[in-house]
């Protein structure tokens, strides 16, 4: 083979490299876009929901209350009858199967919608006014255009006397779209249209806090001890190896040790952002080690010398000098680790945050959920409406990451100092 047919043939596989390089970029923004677009195009429905229009009149005789009352005495009001005859006059229904029919398009939170309404203005009390009730979850699909109402009557959850009311509702103006307070406000519920992520949103919350709050200043302190002032020996080198190896240990260990000592041996509550806090630290400590140790080594030795040349002991030197030098990569290192901790489910699970909670958590050691095993519970869900919120939870779940790395990002760049 001559000079010229051996650089050819360089030249070539030089180009076939290239090649398979910007196709493999390629081939994998291509997937991420239609995994992102799969994931909006279902999702973003969910942050609307369909409400039905009602006249409601509230007959004192039937709530039972005195003129002028207190928030409690309606709060403690019945307002079941109430609500039933309003819905009832929504439509034309003749004999039980029909007016259960008509009922079953409403959320059966409708008369607590009713008495909301009456507690934010007791004024209503003798006078009729329009609310909007929130539809039940098969109405709100079909509003949405994600129910197949072609099938066979006897495939469907809704009837075709259902059917002939909201398309006689929707004819009428009847039903409206209106954002989804609920989705928000509210925790898990077993129907669609009232479940929220308000509950493991504060999970989610007081968990990655509380991991901050242990991880960070262990981890950076456990940093500059091994980088600047632990000794080079056999004892350090096992830590570094231990240390690295923890890094790369299945998320679903730290969960099975939480479950051992935090829940068998020292017995904390279960189900709690408290226990997931600490397991999510033990499991971001190595994380944070690491790109931390990174950083202090990054800074250069000139730095520590100077800083002794001019009189200053050692631990003045790498408090006052290298640690603020390397404190960029240290908060970026962090973050990410954060980031990955946010996104946990396996660990969770163990310890018992798969818990049905419908409350919001106000402290971290009350039962609680979290926005990765909220996707996970929905997913395992029936419903059809629980498939728009599995996937609205994945796009705010990805919106928290997608930031906690962007401000990674731009934190080192920023403060960042390059050494030449």
């Amino acid at each position: 083979m001559t000079k010229e047919q051996r650089l050819k043939k360089r030249h070539s596989a030089e180009k076939r490299f290239r090649f398979y390089g910007l196709a493999s970029i390629f081939i994998a923004l291509l997937f991420v876009v239609i995994l992102v677009h799969n994931i909006f195009s279902k999702g973003s429905s969910a942050f609307m929901k369909t409400a039905i229009n009602v006249d409601v009149f509230f007959d004192q005789e039937l709530l039972g209350i005195p003129n002028n009352p207190s928030k409690e005495q309606i709060s403690d009001a019945d307002l079941y009858d109430v609500a039933i005859e309003s819905i009832l006059k929504v439509y034309p229904a003749s004999g039980l199967d029909q007016e259960n029919a008509l009922i079953d398009l409403f959320t059966i939170d409708a008369e607590i919608e009713i008495k909301n309404a009456l507690i934010k203005n007791p004024n209503l009390i003798g006078k009729s006014i329009t609310l909007e009730i929130t539809a039940s979850d098969d109405i709100d699909q079909l509003h949405k255009g994600n129910y197949p109402r072609e099938l066979p009557e006897d495939r469907r959850r809704i009837s075709d006397y259902q059917l002939q009311i909201y398309d006689t509702l929707v004819e009428d103006n009847k039903i409206v779209k209106n954002f989804n307070t609920y989705y928000f406000q509210n925790g898990d519920s077993r129907d669609p249209e009232l479940a929220g992520i308000g509950g493991a949103l504060v999970g989610s919350f007081y968990s990655i806090i509380i991991c901050l709050l242990l991880a960070f200043p262990v981890a950076v302190l456990a940093s500059i001890y091994l980088e600047e002032f632990a000794p080079k020996n056999k004892i350090t080198d096992f830590i570094e190896i231990n240390i690295n190896n923890l890094a790369a240990v299945p998320s679903i260990v730290y969960g099975l040790l939480a479950l051992q000592i935090l829940l068998a041996t020292i017995q904390l509550p279960r189900s709690t952002a408290l226990v997931a806090g600490i397991t999510l630290a033990l499991m971001t400590l190595p994380r944070i080690i690491i790109p931390c140790r990174a950083s202090l080594k990054a800074v250069p030795p000139s730095i520590r010398e100077g800083a002794l040349a001019v009189g200053a002991s050692k631990f003045q030197s790498v408090f006052h000098h290298v640690v603020p030098l390397a404190l960029p990569g240290t908060l970026s290192g962090t973050i990410i680790g954060l980031a990955q901790a946010l996104g946990e489910t396996a660990p969770l699970i163990l310890i018992g945050m798969v818990a049905f909670v419908v409350d919001i958590p106000s402290t971290p050691i009350d039962p609680s959920s979290s926005l990765p095993v909220q996707v996970y519970l929905w997913s395992e869900s029936a419903e059809r409406g629980f498939v728009e919120k599995t996937s609205a939870t994945i796009m705010m779940l990805l919106s928290f990451l997608i930031v906690m790395n962007f401000l990674a990002v731009y934190l080192r760049q920023k403060f960042e100092k390059r050494w030449n």
